[in-house]
């Protein structure tokens, strides 16, 4: 099979050619015309005339030099202008070096103003050429990246040459700085203009800085040996804090923020960490005393204001720690003051809780709550307060007792409201913390609690037990185990008193039964009756002292203690008449009183109910009360505020030979008297007792320590036992006790000595 096919004729293929255009060739003088209309237009600008040609077409001339590669040439030609003009121009300044001072400053002010103008115009001119060749090229003269860096680096060349210009430039700039200092008005702008011609050449750190903090380490070093001799430390603090404004100031103003630093520290270093020691020793102490002193809100807060600088500054050179080791210092002297001062014990915990108020305040704002200061503050107190072993701890139970009493001195509580109490608690307990005898505070608390308790003197049982519970917290329960005790007994004595009043007895001689509040009236009518049945493990110890009551109140006991053991057999009541008070009924020709008294003072003026006048062996063999006793309880109702009898012949001591009347002719406003009791005063006796029933106690947990330290170590030198020892127990020691109850512990056989070393103990299991 064939086919056929139809071709066409291939068609001619059409090429597009693109011819180079012919060179136009330059004019012959081109360069010369071009050249020429620049280099007018540069002197015109150097010499601060008008430029005849536009710069529209200057910018056109420079162009067309560079897009006909002229480029080079036109740059060596425009660098040999401004090399001659800055060469010029430093000949000029080196010729008003001459003039110096703020003549030169002027001129150099000036004339580094105009040159930058001058240069920056002849850039815009140049600005093809500045974007092009010089931009793109590494091979410019110095090695500039513009036309500007280009002037720039070619003045910095010739004033090199020329060193007097810097060092007149220098010594003026000193000068002003200097005069400023001196509190002079000075020309700020020249000194910012010729700083920034420092900083643009390059050659401010390296030039002008170094001079100016050289200078200011001078004038400083010297106007702080001046200074801290003439002037007080606030008043030096206060100057030492404007200046540090001032050069902060100074580098924001005219010198550079580069500079700020080392001129700041120069300064400090100057003006502070040289005499940092010295400051603290001379103001710290006046300062805090002048804050604790301040009577008036203004007055302490300017103290406050220095503290809180003289801070600042020392936080400043990193010298807290040495504000903290004085503060310290401060702390334990006057703390020491106040606990060693024997005179003044009655004092002691009210001064040491102003102190510690004051101190606290220092510590919230001049020091703005720094820990470690707290701590040391902590130290301190701890050191101090333990230097008198237990008076401390006695004096703030004394304070807690006064407290819950309402009896404090005005203006440290008010006894109106029971919630100015509990504040009064915390202060105290805050002294409380720092105390190491606390088993000495606790045997006084308790004897105080107990005196509470049983007289009812408390302002508020709540304000009692928030104390206890406060303590609780503090030291556990075993602290106050025997304080909560207290409270409960004293909850069910009344409980016992309630059952009393309203119950019933068996007699044994018949099978009849009569209630309580009918025997008791017949024994001893119109008498109200009320009894503390106390635990003796809860209370402290009172010497059990005999009486002879009267009749009614023998026999009221007895009807008591009847209906007690009928309800609780097989315990045993013991009397502590010396803890007892009445409130009985005296007839007076003034009219009839109620007199407050003790339960011995009350077995005394019995007597009189039947006579008018006894004398002392009377009431003695009457009372058959214990001598010291009796003396003390007449004493209190003849000698004391309240006189319900007549002591003669007249005096304060109580003689075998006195002789004792009934006042008839007493007399008081009041209708209920209270006899002060004298014998509830503690005397030195008692607190004697009370020291060594707690020293007592504390030979038991020094054994227990001793045995549980050596039990786990088996053998140990006497130096580390002691050591050992002194970390556990949470009491003041001293080494001769230690050593004693080592001794006691190895005569018992629970320890024994080294056969090589007698310095050593083996424990014996």
């Amino acid at each position: 099979m064939s086919s056929i096919g139809h071709t066409q004729a291939p068609q001619a293929v059409k090429k597009l050619v693109i011819k180079p255009l012919k060179a136009r060739s330059l004019p012959a003088d081109f360069e010369q015309q071009q050249w020429g209309k620049l280099r007018d237009a540069i002197k015109a600008v150097q010499s601060a005339q008008p430029v005849a040609t536009s710069l529209e077409e200057l910018y056109r001339a420079v162009e067309d030099m560079c897009l006909h590669k002229l480029a080079p040439r036109l740059y060596d030609l425009l660098y040999a202008e401004l090399d001659f003009h800055a060469a010029s121009t430093a000949t000029t300044l080196a010729e008003w070096t001459a003039t110096g001072g703020h003549h030169f400053l002027t001129k150099l002010s000036s004339t580094w103003k105009q040159y930058c103008e001058q240069t920056l115009l002849t850039r815009q001119i140049f600005l093809y050429l500045d974007r092009t060749h010089i931009l793109t090229s590494n091979n410019t003269l110095s090695g500039a990246r513009s036309i500007y860096d280009l002037g720039l680096t070619l003045f910095r060349s010739h004033i090199a040459q020329r060193p007097d210009i810097e060092h007149v430039a220098i010594k003026g700039i000193l000068s002003l700085i200097g005069s400023e200092r001196q509190g002079e008005a000075i020309d700020r702008q020249i000194a910012r203009d010729i700083v920034d011609m420092f900083a643009s050449l390059g050659i401010y750190e390296e030039q002008l800085q170094q001079p100016v903090l050289d200078a200011s380490i001078r004038h400083y070093t010297a106007e702080g040996q001046t200074l801290t001799v003439s002037l007080e430390v606030p008043a030096y603090l206060i100057h030492v804090e404007k200046r540090l404004g001032e050069e902060h100031d100074r580098c924001d103003t005219y010198l550079k923020p580069v500079t700020r630093k080392a001129l700041v520290g120069a300064t400090e270093t100057c003006l502070l960490q040289q005499h940092i020691a010295s400051l603290l020793e001379r103001g710290l102490e006046p300062l805090i005393d002048a804050a604790a002193d301040a009577e008036h809100t203004t007055a302490e807060e300017t103290r406050y204001d220095d503290l809180a600088r003289m801070y600042r500054l020392c936080g400043r050179i990193k010298a807290l720690e040495a504000l903290k080791a004085s503060f310290k210092s401060y702390i334990r002297k006057a703390g020491s003051a106040l606990v060693l001062d024997e005179e003044k014990d009655a004092e002691m915990i009210r001064s040491l809780l102003q102190l510690k108020s004051m101190l606290d305040s220092i510590m919230k704002g001049p020091f703005q709550g720094n820990p470690s200061f707290n701590t040391a503050l902590k130290d301190a107190f701890e050191h101090f307060i333990n230097q008198r072993a237990n008076r401390p701890a006695e004096l703030l139970a004394k304070h807690l007792d006064a407290v819950m009493r309402g009896s404090l001195h005005k203006g440290i509580m008010s006894s109106k409201a029971e919630d100015d109490i509990e504040p009064s608690i915390d202060a105290a307990l805050v002294i409380f913390r720092f105390i190491q005898g606390k088993d000495t505070f606790e045997a006084f608390y308790k004897k105080d609690l107990a005196r509470r308790l049983l007289l009812n003197r408390s302002v508020s049982i709540d304000a009692e037990k928030i104390c206890i519970s406060k303590l609780k917290a503090e030291c556990g329960s075993q602290f106050t185990n025997k304080l909560e005790g207290m409270f409960k007994d004293v909850d069910l004595s009344h409980d016992v008193m309630n059952a009393f009043k309203s119950g019933t007895t068996t007699t044994a001689a018949t099978t009849t039964t009569t209630t309580t509040n009918a025997q008791l009236a017949s024994v001893a009518p119109g008498l109200d009756m009320s009894v503390h049945v106390l635990t003796s493990g809860f209370w402290p110890t009172y010497p059990i002292l005999e009486c002879t009551l009267p009749d009614e109140l023998a026999a009221a006991q007895k009807v008591f203690m009847d209906f007690y053991l009928s309800k609780h057999q097989g315990r045993r009541l013991v009397w502590h008449n010396s803890l007892g008070t009445c409130v009985i009924k005296a007839k007076f020709d003034g009219g009839a009183k109620e007199l407050s008294v003790s339960l011995f003072q009350a077995a005394v003026l019995s007597l009189f109910n039947g006579t008018d006048t006894l004398s002392f062996k009377d009431i003695a063999t009457a009372t058959k009360l214990e001598d010291k006793e009796l003396r003390r309880t007449l004493q209190s109702l003849a000698c004391g505020r309240e006189r319900v009898l007549i002591k003669s012949p007249k005096g304060k001591d109580i003689e075998d030979d006195d002789v004792f009347s009934f006042n008839n002719d007493y007399t008081s406003r009041l209708y209920r008297v209270k006899i002060n009791t004298i014998q509830l005063k503690e005397t030195p006796e008692e607190q004697k007792k009370t020291n060594d029933a707690v020293l007592q106690d504390r030979q038991y947990q020094i054994d227990a320590a001793i045995v549980r330290i050596m039990k786990t170590r088996k053998t140990l030198s006497h130096k580390l036992l002691v050591n050992e020892l002194m970390i556990q127990l949470k009491f003041p020691l001293q080494s001769s006790d230690l050593k004693k109850r080592i001794e006691s512990l190895i005569d018992r056989e629970y320890l024994e000595r080294d056969a090589e070393s007698k310095d050593i103990y083996i424990y014996l299991a």
